[in-house]
């Protein structure tokens, strides 16, 4: 859907902007990113890199605006609106009223919304969720096959139900391989204070845990520092975040976010894009996975086993719990 603008407006990008290209026919692409912003390593940066993967292959014009806090969340969707993109994105659960209260002020809009579903989604609205509690769960039996202490740990951002997916998923996942590991658990109440989660990682390990498990966006970062400083492994997410810490970080549980922005992008491209509902991105969806960097550390007959785990969650022989409802009828089969 591209809208119309006023003749001086398009006479002004025109001269401006578009001095090259036909803006009549251009789609154009914004995403409002989460208070991590667009480097924060995780999913922020996943969104970007899917943007600018459907503008190289695409030929889509593509831009995104950093959020400093959630007061800002508003007026930067505001501002993409102004620029007349054709799709807006706001990237992060936290930013679920803010695109509902944008949807409802410009209904001619459509927009779009990683990690969150709407229990009655406008029409000008997509909502996208993945199942990261099936990744989690991967990267939770890598965990409790490889630890040497039979212990490990879980640091989350903000307690919700995508965090929960992670954590469950995760918690799960070691104790499939052993269910006399104990996880240590503790939320850091943020998503970008990484010296929080250096400090919540640091005595983890110190009261032996010696892989963590983080799901907590810039304040993982933190997290990996740790190890690091400690001589231990750590558990990226989001993104295979094996190159921050090449010693240390011994997978990541992927959530393919670059991969729904490029789909959803060439949706649009295509005209076959419609808004009013919620699009779900699993294991059978290719949408979450374990980090290619795996087998750096992991050995080759655990991951063997990943992949017969992978084919059994596909088949509904293993369904992953996602919460604590979810948690107690899983744990209770073992």
């Amino acid at each position: 859907m591209i809208k119309k603008s006023s003749t001086l407006v398009l006479l002004g990008l025109l001269i401006l902007s578009f001095s090259v290209f036909s803006s009549a026919q251009e789609i154009k692409i914004g995403m409002v990113t989460d208070v991590g912003g667009v480097n924060d390593q995780s999913f922020n940066q996943s969104a970007w890199e899917g943007l600018l993967r459907a503008q190289e292959e695409l030929g889509v014009k593509v831009g995104y605006m950093e959020s400093q806090q959630e007061a800002d969340y508003a007026p930067n969707l505001e501002q993409l609106y102004d620029y007349d993109n054709d799709l807006i994105w706001g990237i992060g659960f936290m930013m679920a009223d803010a695109i509902l209260d944008a949807a409802d002020t410009n209904p001619d809009q459509m927009y779009a919304i990683i990690d969150n579903a709407y229990e009655n989604t406008p029409e000008n609205v997509i909502g996208v969720v993945f199942k990261a509690e099936q990744a989690s769960f991967l990267v939770g039996y890598i965990a409790g096959k490889m630890t040497e202490t039979n212990k490990v740990g879980f640091i989350g951002g903000i307690r919700g139900a995508v965090i929960d997916g992670f954590d469950y998923g995760y918690t799960a996942g070691v104790k499939y391989a052993n269910k006399d590991i104990e996880v240590l658990n503790q939320y850091a109440d943020s998503f970008d204070d990484q010296a929080k989660g250096k400090a919540i990682a640091t005595q983890m390990y110190q009261n032996g845990a010696d892989i963590i498990f983080h799901a907590a966006g810039g304040v993982g970062l933190g997290v990996i520092e740790a190890a690091k400083e400690n001589d231990k492994y750590v558990i990226g997410v989001d993104r295979d975040q094996n190159d921050l810490a090449p010693d240390h970080v011994i997978t990541s549980a992927m959530k393919r976010v670059d991969n729904a922005m490029f789909n959803i992008a060439k949706e649009l491209k295509d005209g076959t894009l419609r808004g009013g509902q919620t699009m779900v991105f699993g294991l059978a969806e290719g949408g979450v996975d374990i980090a290619p960097t795996s087998d750096k550390h992991v050995p080759q007959e655990i991951l063997d086993e990943i992949e017969v785990l992978k084919q059994d969650i596909i088949a509904g022989k293993i369904v992953v719990p996602f919460d604590a409802k979810t948690y107690e009828e899983y744990i209770s089969t073992l």
